[in-house]
């Protein structure tokens, strides 16, 4: 079987940065962009398994690009890993109706993203 695909949308360098470095380490093929509007690029060019999407980006919001996702039928099955540092209960909600797979708050252990990663990779759910 072929290397899982993660798109790691990003727009500060030293979270995704240790982002990249725990998602390779655990055997994942990574791409990482730092705004909305490169991740719609890099999403038209490669089908990515996983999306870990921040929910503030330059150029369009995490909401927008997991709608966008979720509308397109070339994406369908692409899962979805919402993070954001303004975690309170009403964005995680607005994260899961606009179709996340999962959302996480920063800051958040290594441990526990690794774990969401590979759950959500290799369809396993805590």
């Amino acid at each position: 079987m072929s290397q899982k695909t993660v798109l790691l949308v990003e727009d500060e360098d030293n979270i995704a940065l240790a982002l990249s470095h725990l998602i390779g380490r655990a055997g994942y093929a990574l791409r990482r962009v730092a705004t909305g509007t490169d991740a719609m690029v890099a999403l038209a060019e490669q089908r990515p398994d996983l999306v870990v999407l921040d929910v503030m980006l330059p150029g369009k919001s995490g909401y927008e690009i997991c709608q966008l996702i979720r509308r397109d039928e070339a994406l369908k099955g692409v899962k979805v890993l919402m993070i954001t540092a303004g975690g309170g209960e009403m964005e995680r909600r607005k994260g899961m109706a606009v179709g996340a797979d999962a959302f996480m708050t920063k800051p958040f252990s290594t441990a526990d993203l690794t774990q969401k990663v590979c759950a959500l990779l290799e369809g396993t759910h805590d």
